[in-house]
């Protein structure tokens, strides 16, 4: 039998199909699961972690009634960004549920994101701009018309005048991309978001899709010719990928890998870059020498370290994000971002091994002293041994 005549397939049962494709599938590396029915029918599993959400400045709002979808990483041969843009709602009184990556069956499975009269879950992730985390908080309806909250959303009221302002408190610092597992965000649906789930939903309109499929076909926003830093991180309208309302990456998402631990795990990940990213550093045990006036000094001095550390951690993040700010308003280009990039890798780098001598110093200083007598023992023992004939 040729290779045409076994692709070929004549009266398969749709049951038979579909076994052929979890073959095909799982020849590289990559399977297929069931997923709740509110999200999707079925969906492809993934063994590596999709990589951190990239930092962007949201493009403005180019009219009336476009709710903001956020960008996320999607799955094709590996990992590539679908762009965050404007979409006109499908109907009015309809909000976006971003999609999300989730754990579960050993393997990472993406949950569809959907239209629906309210915002159900989306894993808890920080999406930024209105999502960060649960429900909404970038707009409403009212009277048929979106009105959008200017304290999160990048809206000209000159154009659109349906606007309101309420500050919210934005969750800082945590990129994660996907619930669940090692290092992801442990999060679960509450009531409102269940009953959300089970409302009527609509697929993502077809301007939606074209842009999904852009972004699929330009090998750019792969991540394997971006390393988690996209060209293109959000735009003005769907697919407008060279408009002047396309946006680059500010700051790029730390890629996960088979071998690469994250947030949560016993070492510390080898490509951090800022100040920010370092995981918070490991307390050392507590003093034990048997006297406790002195044990209670030697924590006191561990404390005043960790305290020092974190304060140098503070100033060179406020450095490298003055940095950021002077190359937005500069509009660098690549190379010179490029170049700042590597700078800030450095400094990070280069304070984390001062700060791991130091903590190496507290600790041999720190050791509990043998009495006197005790080490004279050792170093005859250790004199003995070595005269002893072989």
């Amino acid at each position: 039998m040729n290779l045409a005549e076994g692709i070929k397939m004549r009266s398969v049962s749709p049951l038979r199909s579909l076994l052929y494709v979890f073959v095909i599938l799982g020849m590289f590396g990559v399977t297929l699961g069931l997923v709740p029915a509110s999200r999707a029918q079925f969906g492809i599993s993934v063994s590596i972690a999709p990589p951190e959400l990239p930092v962007y400045e949201q493009p403005q709002c180019p009219g009336e009634d476009y709710i903001w979808v956020p960008g996320y990483w999607a799955y094709d041969d590996d990992y590539y960004w679908v762009p965050g843009t404007w979409v006109l709602a499908p109907e009015a009184g309809y909000l976006w549920t971003p999609g999300y990556w989730g754990w579960r069956d050993n393997g990472y499975f993406f949950n569809a994101g959907y239209w629906g009269p309210e915002v159900g879950f989306y894993g808890g992730i920080n999406y930024g701009y209105g999502y960060f985390g649960h429900g909404f908080e970038g707009g409403r309806w009212e009277r048929g018309h979106f009105f959008y909250n200017r304290a999160v959303m990048n809206v000209n009221v000159g154009v659109n005048r349906n606007v309101y302002e309420t500050r919210v408190n934005e969750r800082r610092g945590n990129r994660v991309s996907f619930n669940g597992g090692r290092g992801g965000i442990n999060d679960r649906a509450d009531a409102r978001e269940e009953s959300a789930g089970r409302q009527r939903h609509i697929a993502p309109v077809a301007a939606q899709n074209e842009h999904i499929q852009a972004a699929r076909s330009d090998r750019q926003l792969h991540v394997s010719q971006n390393n988690g830093r996209p060209p293109v991180a959000a735009t003005e309208r769907p697919g407008d990928f060279r408009g002047r309302g396309a946006v680059p990456a500010r700051e790029g998402g730390r890629v996960n890998g088979p071998d690469r631990p994250d947030n949560n795990g016993g070492n510390r990940p080898a490509n951090i870059v800022h100040s920010r990213d370092v995981p918070q550093h490991d307390r050392p045990p507590a003093p034990n020498t048997g006297n406790p006036k002195l044990d209670q000094r030697y924590q006191q001095q561990q404390q005043n370290l960790q305290q020092k550390q974190q304060q140098d951690h503070q100033r060179l993040q406020q450095r490298q994000d003055q940095d950021h700010q002077r190359q937005t308003q500069q509009r660098a280009n690549d190379s010179r971002q490029q170049q700042m990039e590597q700078q800030h890798q450095r400094q990070t780098q280069q304070l984390e091994q001062k700060h791991t001598q130091q903590q190496q110093q507290m600790q041999q200083r720190q050791q509990p002293r043998q009495p006197q007598q005790q080490q004279q023992q050792q170093h005859q023992q250790q004199q003995d041994r070595q005269q002893k004939p072989h």
